[in-house]
């Protein structure tokens, strides 16, 4: 990606909410938080895969 990708006023708006939450967390809150954001990033990761694999008719 060679130019960077602005965020909408409610995206920074989410982004301002998420940081106050995360501040407000233990630390252990947080790491557990961090390992169950990052399980749901590859789950979406992998039904993106699948869903263009089905589009574009390709064997897994």
């Amino acid at each position: 990606m060679s130019q960077p990708v602005d965020l909408s006023l409610e995206q920074q708006f989410n982004i301002r909410s998420f940081e106050t939450q995360v501040q407000q967390m233990s630390r252990e809150q947080a790491q557990e938080f961090l390992v169950n954001m990052y399980r749901q990033m590859l789950v979406r990761e992998n039904m993106y895969k699948d869903f263009l694999r089905h589009e574009w008719g390709i064997g897994a």
